[in-house]
């Protein structure tokens, strides 16, 4: 059957996150190579209702794949979650004779691609862009790499102050509703116990294991996600001093650091062959679904069920860190 796109765009929404660059280059290359236009849509989908379009070619993402956060900018938009909005952005992208998108971003970006696609029947790709790494269909988003690695390199530099102190440092990381970030770098960082949403142990487990853990040792990392059922970090410390005043106990809460920086080699090409992926998706007539890798090959999700977060953790992983952090 003849291929009638003629005309891509691409925009990143949501949350930014390390290797979107590297994805936004990927699409406007691969588009170019099977002779499409590529339209960058600048602020997502706020930029899509209000017409912020840029024609892209190949020099548009020279020099790109290196840089963190997004060209192409990002921001929430209120307007396109109404009908009136995505009506408005559905006319814009028809005025510019768009006849596809590729969505760079996590849950929310996906959500409204779901919406918009089944109103308009409008062929979307989406491509998971999102340090969380949250979302069905693949093993790894692009970012993830970046934010762990950027999590050791700052609690590496942490427990060096912890040990010169004998200090307990509680440690929280992004992930308000997934643990992944603070359970990979925990371990990774050999952290004495690990608090994320998904795990049922909470604080009185936390309390148990530093009762029986090791007197001899001074130092200790505790990593917490955000979204930990202690309330955060800093209300998890005050447990912490009531219950063990002998402990110096500090709180560092990393925040946004974990969303900027170069991304890592592995998510330059995570990005890389699911940018290709997506165009290529579009072309043999694929919409509504969601590029992503596992076990190494690229696979296709809808995009509904992409969204829907695992909350089961790996146990494997949690009995790692108790293991370990004798």
């Amino acid at each position: 059957m003849e291929n009638k796109i003629k005309k891509i765009g691409v925009l990143t929404s949501g949350g930014d996150s390390p290797g979107m660059n590297a994805a936004i280059r990927a699409v406007v290359r691969t588009a170019l190579y099977y002779d499409l236009e590529v339209v960058g849509i600048r602020r997502g989908y706020e930029g899509a209702v209000n017409g912020e379009f840029i024609e892209m070619d190949r020099k548009s993402v020279a020099n790109i794949i290196q840089r963190g956060g997004t060209i192409l900018k990002t921001a929430r938009s209120k307007s396109f979650q109404t009908k009136e909005g995505r009506q408005k952005a559905y006319e814009q992208l028809k005025s510019k004779e768009i006849d596809a998108l590729v969505v760079i971003g996590g849950d929310g970006t996906f959500t409204g691609a779901t919406v918009f696609g089944e109103e308009f029947d409008l062929p979307i790709i989406g491509l998971p862009g999102t340090i969380d790494n949250d979302l069905f269909g693949t093993d790894f988003t692009i970012g993830y790499d970046t934010a762990i690695n950027t999590a050791v390199d700052a609690v590496d530099k942490i427990r060096d102050t912890a040990e010169s102190h004998d200090r307990v440092f509680i440690v929280e990381v992004m992930g308000r509703d997934s643990g992944l970030i603070a359970l990979r770098s925990g371990i990774g960082v050999g952290a004495e116990a690990i608090m994320i949403p998904e795990s049922k142990t909470g604080v009185e487990h936390l309390i148990h294991r530093l009762e029986v853990g090791r007197k001899d040792k001074s130092s200790k990392i505790i990593m917490v996600a955000e979204g930990d059922d202690a309330g955060g970090a800093f209300k998890l410390g005050d447990i912490i001093k009531e219950k063990f005043p002998h402990y110096d106990t500090r709180v560092s809460i990393l925040g946004h650091i974990q969303r900027g920086g170069k991304p890592t080699c592995m998510d330059r090409v995570l990005a890389s062959r699911l940018g290709v992926a997506a165009v290529e998706g579009l072309l043999e007539g694929r919409k509504a679904e969601m590029a992503g890798l596992i076990h190494g090959k690229i696979v296709f999700t809808p995009l509904d069920h992409a969204i829907k977060h695992n909350q089961e953790v790996n146990q494997s992983l949690l009995k790692i860190v108790e293991i370990l952090s004798l």
